[in-house]
């Protein structure tokens, strides 16, 4: 399919010029004003325009704990208007028949190098991961995604995605900022930016940048050169952050923005111990640990997540690839779960974004065996609600309530079934994918011919 085809797709999509939504662009305080006084690199996301829209007969999930038999849910002009049972007025609304079928909030990916490493995975397109020095965090991940990534549509239609963080790869201490999109087709990376989310901030934290480095001969080559560099860094960021600002500097610019609690940490970090001293080096340097990522080990530390406010983003089952993944245990999500911890589940991986609501259902079918029954209901918050909230949108998107963000997936069938695919989805109320209906179905130029998937008719 051809870059002209799959313009003329988002004209079909679109029908007419987007309604924009509104959102405050300005930049948070980590991000100093360009030279012409506004935001560098502004979201310039609008949203495709929508019907209103009741959702009837169907059982609901909201993502925040709730389970709703025979609900009803109303969307117009962008937002959710009202969740609740089928006493509520339908009237001005298309009704669409939800009888033996399931509602839940858009998932949402918080671990995701969708276009910074995307498909086809060739050499060329490796733009997730600025290996040449310990910590980059002048880098951002949005100045390397590729918008016409296949990944972005099949995670949408496979998987019911409706937004995502794209972040820096893991190779360094820290790996720079990371980017939160709506997973809405766009000829640029601004005009799919989440508006008004805060940037997170990629560190690593283990293996990996020792192993980089150190193999080098350069500094840090052991766990302790690793916090030696994140300390130092630390320590010259806050002697940016606490004198003159007006001399931009780009690393420090984002780690001032950490500091000042606008930027949100996110760390990849696998064992408790390394995670306990991450969140003791946080302490020292006056910043917060939003969530720690793949986190294999945080069964082990539960009551620390949980006392220090910060989630795992974890997968179901993968473990055992390399030593610091070697003490990973299939009821990692539970034991968080009864533990009181946030639980996020995450991809990391172009197809597992494309199924994180099997991945949740594996993650509490072995919480089952262990004995911990955990609701659907709240399984169904692992790659919801718990995502947005890691990711600083919590009050956007992420669940069914009223007033936030029409992001709503209509599944054909238990959505912690694998037999289970999206039939519907929405974002911010605007039908952007439909199983019934070819031309809603958005691809890229460099689809890969996945079935049921080709030109938009």
């Amino acid at each position: 399919m051809k870059l002209g085809h799959w313009i003329a797709g988002l004209s079909a999509l679109a029908l007419t010029a987007c309604a924009s939504t509104g959102e405050e662009t300005r930049p948070r305080t980590g991000t100093p004003l360009a030279a012409n006084g506004e935001a560098p690199y502004p979201s310039t996301y609008e949203r495709y325009p929508g019907r209103p829209t009741a959702l009837v007969g169907a059982t609901v999930y909201d993502g925040r704990g709730q389970r709703i038999e025979n609900g009803t849910v109303l969307f117009r002009d962008g937002a959710i208007v009202g969740v609740g049972d089928a006493s509520l007025s339908t009237d001005g609304y298309d009704r669409i028949d939800g009888r033996g079928k399931f509602v839940t909030p858009g998932v949402i990916d918080i671990h995701s190098h969708l276009g910074d490493y995307p498909t086809p995975s060739v050499q060329a397109h490796e733009d997730g991961n600025e290996a040449t020095s310990p910590t980059t965090p002048d880098v951002w991940a949005e100045h390397s995604v590729w918008p016409q990534d296949p990944g972005f549509s099949r995670a949408l239609a496979n998987g019911g995605v409706t937004a995502l963080q794209i972040l820096p790869g893991s190779a360094n201490l820290m790996g720079g900022r990371a980017a939160t999109l709506k997973n809405v087709p766009s000829r640029t990376v601004q005009g799919m930016k989440f508006p008004g989310a805060p940037y997170g901030f990629k560190m690593a934290c283990g293996e990996n940048p020792k192993r980089v480095y150190g193999g080098r001969g350069q500094k840090p080559s052991t766990r302790m050169g690793n916090f030696a560099v994140n300390r130092q860094m630390w320590l010259d960021a806050r002697e940016y952050a606490d004198g003159d600002r007006s001399k931009r500097d780009l690393k420090n610019e984002t780690l001032a923005g950490v500091l000042d609690g606008d930027i949100l940490v996110h760390n990849h970090c696998y064992r408790a111990d390394d995670m306990a001293l991450v969140m003791d080096m946080a302490k020292e340097m006056g910043y917060k640990v939003t969530a720690f990522h793949h986190a294999v080990e945080s069964y082990k530390i539960g009551d620390l997540l949980r006392e220090n406010d910060v989630c795992s983003a974890i997968w179901a089952d993968w473990y055992g690839f390399k030593m610091e993944a070697y003490d990973g245990i299939l009821e990692n999500a539970a034991l968080l779960q009864k533990a009181g911890a946030c639980v996020v589940i995450h991809s990391d991986d172009a197809n597992g974004i494309q199924r994180l609501n099997q991945e949740a259902a594996k993650a509490q079918k072995a919480g089952q065996r262990m004995g911990m029954d955990i609701p659907d209901a709240d399984v169904v918050g692992w790659f919801t609600y718990n995502a947005a909230k890691a990711m600083g949108i919590a009050e956007m998107t992420g669940s069914l309530e009223a007033g936030k963000m029409a992001d709503v997936v209509l599944w054909n069938g238990d959505p912690l079934s694998v037999y289970t695919r999206p039939e519907k989805v929405w974002i911010d109320g605007a039908l952007m994918y439909d199983a019934l209906d070819r031309k809603r179905r958005p691809v890229s130029d460099f689809e890969l011919g996945q079935p049921g998937e080709g030109d938009v008719k």
